[in-house]
């Protein structure tokens, strides 16, 4: 009995993880579209972000809201490369967005799983059943198709999501062993994210040119109240989005945190066509969609069957030894 009662908190707990990853994840798609189409200057933003991450989790430290440990050189030197990826991942992402249109990311985000499989062959996972092998194949087929069909293709745009697929796929395996082997809580694999992002951003920021000129425009832009809502949200939701992530991936796993990124890409393409505009439907553009969605959750279902059969056994060897 006690052992399906930690089953099933176990089971509730992954539930929460992965639903609140995926509420803050389509979220943050479309606030970040809306800054950035009034506010082109996407490393500043992230640079924020991280710096309003890392003050938070500080503060909450100071006042004893959070148990998080305090930085240890070692275990900051073992996440550097989580954190590398991380922020490479998600400059990409929004330097993705300035040319591509929402349902287009998302239909070339979920090109993650398959990122993922390959990554997870390479050291040692084994190879995919064949419903999995074969709903990615649908979800690439239908990126191609849906690409041919976009009038409004973006050659830089697309270069920037691609390029973005692979440093998410890094950091999500990262991040399942680091916070395997280190016992770290999301909430300290965040700090440490945002803490040792910092002087990397910086760095960028300068090299770019972005900065001063950058933080000169948003401080005439925050004199306007919509763009300061919106302002403050992404802040607020780059903190929810990146505290759920790392929850998801380490209560479940890399794999389920992609999972979650294909389900929650259906109702941000659907809202994509109709929200913030820059869509030209197309019948190719639209069918490659659709294929590139039943693909997508096609492989979610395929992996929680695969996942609820690995954990009906567990059970059943666990009251088997107990017997």
């Amino acid at each position: 009995m006690e052992i399906r009662n930690d089953a099933e908190t176990s089971s509730y707990m992954s539930l929460f993880a992965a639903v609140s990853y995926g509420i803050a994840s389509m979220a943050m798609v479309f606030i970040n579209k809306a800054v950035l189409m009034q506010y082109a200057h996407s490393m500043t933003l992230l640079t924020l972000q991280q710096l309003a991450t890392t003050m938070l989790i500080h503060f909450g430290r100071s006042i004893g809201y959070t148990k998080a440990r305090g930085v240890d050189v070692t275990t900051a030197k073992r996440l550097l490369p989580v954190s590398i990826f991380y922020n490479a991942n998600v400059a990409f992402a929004l330097a993705s967005l300035k040319g591509v249109n929402i349902p287009m990311y998302i239909a070339i985000k979920r090109l993650t799983p398959l990122a993922v499989l390959i990554a997870g062959f390479f050291y040692g996972k084994g190879r995919p059943t064949m419903q999995v092998t074969l709903s990615v194949v649908m979800t690439a087929a239908g990126v191609l198709i849906a690409a041919l069909g976009d009038f409004s293709f973006d050659l830089f745009g697309y270069s920037m999501a691609f390029i973005s697929v692979f440093f998410q796929t890094m950091y999500l395996v990262l991040v399942e062993r680091s916070g395997a082997e280190d016992g770290l809580t999301s909430v300290e694999i965040m700090f440490y994210n945002s803490f040792l992002s910092l002087p990397f951003l910086m760095f960028l920021i300068i090299a770019t040119g972005e900065f001063p000129n950058s933080l000169s425009i948003l401080l005439a832009k925050s004199y306007s109240f919509p763009f300061l809502v919106i302002l403050v949200l992404s802040l607020v939701m780059g903190i929810v989005l990146n505290y759920t992530m790392f929850l998801c991936t380490i209560v479940n796993s890399a794999l389920t945190t992609t999972i979650v990124g294909v389900l929650k890409g259906v109702g941000s393409t659907t809202l994509g066509f109709v929200l913030l505009g820059g869509v030209q439907v197309h019948a190719l553009n639209v069918t490659g969609l659709v294929i590139n969605t039943a693909g997508g959750v096609w492989y979610s279902y395929a992996k929680y069957q695969q996942r609820r059969s690995k954990t009906v056994k567990q059970i059943t060897d666990l009251e088997a030894h107990r017997k």
